[in-house]
């Protein structure tokens, strides 16, 4: 019988995603396993792989490129020999040979042979493609900035920019402002944020630590890798990363999940960390975070860093996390008040490490690093007083921490 071809649930709380479109064209073979259209969710984009064989036959009613759809809907089927679509589809029986290139696709899919020669022979990633057809914009016009002259996604959503959105009211903008088109990334990210401030009741505490020895530490690793005796050399946000993940083992409330009948309190602690890219924020998981060596944890977190900004992340990157990290620090902000990334129940800001001076016993004065975090958790999950004593132990274990000069059991 017909296998159907639906649009999967990639996240527990994933209600909808976003066609991108099909990857096949109608009447093509389709083998169990290869990647058939593509989707991009509120965390990543990614192609679908088909989970039978046959020849594809989208529905009439299947979605266009761009357009959101609900979990569950049937995007068409996958006919083996003398097979038909249901009755419903007025497609009739599907041949079960490859459709020639002439062969016009079903009217509401517009696939690669739509696009103009020229656009074809352009050399350009398989995203930069598809955000070329959803946006209208012709690849032979643009300028290639990826390695030996193809084009990237950023630089059709770049040129897309300059071009009206299709959702913006006719006419010209006012005297003195342009219009921007909104990528589909933004909008996701748009309705997660929307999602969070509706589901959610966020309270931002803050609290200032002393980090000289956290420095110190970081400055140690980058000499170590510096002179070849480590691999991976860990960044400040690894080492937060390993010390949050020690800190949540001790006050679990703030990794966990609130639903409608229970608070579900993780096991295994996976933390986001939150990655600017060219398409928007994107917050990859390090997978057991607490459990895992601090050169682990590093390997983790460059591997994904990596992935998030190239736009090779996988559902599987991006899935699980408990607690989120964004760190803000390199654009010299010092304190700032994040969102949470739901259905987690906490997120940590971090801010820039700041030289001060403060008094010593006995008169005079030292230099030192303050670093200031910003801590929102949920109020339906936990209160106050223990989300407080979770800060204050975050900061114990960064002011504890070992240094080479002066060692220390709360090495990470």
């Amino acid at each position: 019988m017909p296998h159907e071809i639906q649009l999967p649930r990639l996240g527990w709380s994933m209600e909808e995603g976003r066609f991108l479109g099909w990857l096949k064209r109608p009447g093509e073979r389709v083998e169990e396993g290869e990647p058939l259209f593509s989707l991009e969710t509120d965390k990543a984009s990614q192609d679908v792989d088909a989970t039978g064989s046959g020849i594809l036959c989208p529905a009439p009613d299947a979605p266009s490129e761009g357009e959101m759809v609900p979990v569950g809907r049937i995007l068409g089927w996958l006919l083996g020999p003398g097979e038909t679509a249901p009755a419903s589809s007025p497609t009739g029986p599907i041949p079960l040979e490859p459709a020639p290139t002439s062969a016009n696709p079903a009217p509401a899919v517009r696939v690669s042979s739509e696009m103009p020669a020229a656009e074809r022979e352009t050399p350009a990633s398989p995203r930069a493609r598809r955000a070329a057809v959803l946006h209208a914009v012709d690849l032979a016009t643009l300028s290639p900035t990826g390695k030996g002259g193809r084009i990237r996604e950023r630089d059709v959503l770049s040129a897309s920019a300059s071009l009206s959105s299709p959702d913006s009211p006719v006419g010209e903008p006012p005297t003195g402002m342009r219009r921007l088109a909104i990528s589909p990334a933004r909008r996701t990210i748009a309705a997660r944020l929307m999602h969070s401030r509706q589901t959610t009741v966020p309270v931002t505490i803050t609290a200032r630590c002393e980090a000289s020895r956290l420095v110190r530490l970081r400055q140690w690793y980058k000499a170590e890798g510096a002179a070849g005796r480590l691999p991976v050399v860990p960044t400040l946000n690894d080492l937060l990363v390993k010390l949050a993940a020690t800190a949540l083992r001790d006050h679990p409330l703030l990794a966990a999940t609130w639903t409608d009948d229970a608070i579900l309190v993780p096991e295994v602690l996976h933390i986001g960390i939150a990655v600017d890219t060219d398409d928007g924020l994107r917050v990859p998981v390090i997978r057991d975070a607490w459990g895992s060596t601090l050169a682990q944890v590093a390997e983790q977190s460059r591997r994904l860093v990596a992935a998030a900004r190239e736009g090779r992340l996988s559902s599987g990157d991006t899935r699980g996390g408990c607690f989120t990290i964004s760190n803000l620090g390199a654009f010299g902000v010092g304190a700032f008040t994040p969102v949470l990334n739901p259905p987690e129940s906490a997120i940590l800001g971090v801010g820039a490490v700041e030289q001060e001076v403060r008094p010593v016993d006995g008169g005079g004065f030292e230099a030192c690093e303050r670093l200031t975090l910003s801590l929102t958790f949920d109020h339906r999950v936990v209160d106050g007083a223990p989300a407080a004593r979770f800060l204050q132990t975050l900061c114990r274990r960064i002011e504890e921490i070992s240094d080479p000069l002066h060692p220390n059991p709360s090495h990470p």
